[in-house]
């Protein structure tokens, strides 16, 4: 029989290193002190935001659905004044109503972009309903509201009394010093 000579000889480990993206992407999520360490509170709002950063850049941003637009309500010169941004809408899109403590703004829009190119043909749609409701002062003079939509800008302006200001001054008067009880 022959002989075989074995010899052992360390190789270099080659270790192929993941790319950051992947490491990031793994990274545990919660760590196992946080169940034992934090209020469950605190490791709600922790696993909000690892699920959070875990999808980033995985979930595609939707431009459909609900959507809030941003309002600015001012009290100026007798007039509750209420903005509202609604880029792309027309007047007929947009309903505002008025009950005897609330300004109500809802409506809905629906957009569709079209191309056509030389090989392909695309659509995008899409659609977003809105509801805000603004709770009105005291004394709003529901009756005189008027409401105007430029260039993407509603403006609502409603005449408001003048809050009165109760004021009731308290007087101070001096304590007596009690004596402390006998142990």
């Amino acid at each position: 029989m022959s002989e075989v000579n074995v010899t052992k000889e360390k190789s270099p480990a080659k270790r192929e290193t993941a790319p950051a993206e992947f490491k990031e992407f793994f990274k545990p999520v919660l760590p196992f002190r946080s169940f034992f360490h934090q209020s469950p509170f605190a490791l709600m709002r922790d696993f909000s935001a690892e699920m959070d950063r875990i999808l980033r850049g995985v979930a595609p941003a939707t431009d459909g659905g609900a959507w809030s637009p941003a309002i600015d309500i001012q009290q100026c010169n007798g007039n509750l004044v209420v903005t509202a941004e609604l880029p792309g809408l027309k007047k007929e899109e947009v309903k505002v109503e008025l009950t005897e403590d609330a300004l109500i703004i809802e409506g809905e829009r629906k957009r569709v972009h079209q191309e056509d190119h030389e090989g392909f043909h695309r659509w995008e749609r899409s659609y977003g309903q809105f509801y805000r409701s603004i709770p009105l002062p005291e004394g709003a003079k529901t009756d005189q509201a008027k409401a105007e939509l430029t260039e993407g800008i509603l403006k609502i302006t409603l005449p408001v009394a003048e809050a009165k200001k109760k004021i009731h001054q308290v007087t101070v008067e001096e304590g007596t010093k009690t004596k402390p009880a006998a142990a």
